[in-house]
């Protein structure tokens, strides 16, 4: 078991949206912390998805602690997500406990809670964004897009997104002040088909190396 396993612990925060929960994995030298990342989840499913597993196995041995993000909605047990207003109410009630250590906080998320981020950056003076699985656009409804979301962050910002995403792959977003790493062959949930050749765990080392080595920068 690794030091962040160990020193895992949940914190239960109140916000206007209702009751929130963070999930918190401690880098594994604590007065070595460089930052903190926060990690929402998406509008189909909570913490446990591969990506945020992924990070949260990874980071806190490179200085960051990481913060998993569980909206009120899904404490509350609920099976679908409110309108983005009330995740951004949650998100921002959340916001003075990711920042209680005095660390720079990096604002993420996957899918919906890649748009929260967005969103809200600029307002809570988050130090970057992390964006996994950016939903650019519905499936099939490119005009449908969300880029004045991700543009409008304000703040450094990576973007990594599945080769095969139907929410918007690589080669669709437009350009801007923004990073994007592609996961090659990955779906919005960053699977990668068998006949790829490639891993789930090879996919998720494209992933965390290209978070790695861009929270790198930052601080």
């Amino acid at each position: 078991m690794s030091t962040a396993e160990t020193g895992r612990r949940v914190e239960t925060v109140e916000t206007e949206a209702g009751s929130a929960r963070i999930t918190w994995l401690p880098a594994e030298n604590a007065k070595n912390a460089r930052l903190v990342l926060a990690v929402g989840h998406g509008a189909g499913g909570g913490i446990e998805t591969r990506d945020l597993r992924a990070l949260a196995a990874v980071l806190p041995a490179h200085g960051v602690t990481v913060a998993l993000v569980e909206q009120p909605w899904r404490v509350a047990g609920k099976k679908l997500a409110p309108a983005p207003k009330t995740l951004d109410t949650g998100w921002r009630g959340l916001w003075p406990a990711l920042t209680a250590a005095g660390l720079p906080v990096v604002a993420g998320g996957r899918s919906a809670g890649a748009r929260v981020a967005c969103r809200t950056a600029a307002e809570l003076g988050a130090h970057a964004v992390l964006a996994l699985s950016f939903p650019l656009h519905p499936p099939g409804k490119p005009e449908k897009s969300r880029k004045d979301e991700l543009l409008g962050c304000g703040v450094p910002t990576l973007v990594v997104q599945g080769g095969h995403d139907p929410f918007g792959r690589p080669a669709e977003f437009p350009p801007g002040e923004y990073e994007i790493t592609e996961v090659p062959y990955g779906d919005h949930g960053f699977a990668v088909p068998k006949k790829s050749g490639l891993t789930e765990d090879q996919a998720m080392e494209v992933l965390t190396a290209a978070v790695t080595a861009w929270l790198s920068t930052l601080v």
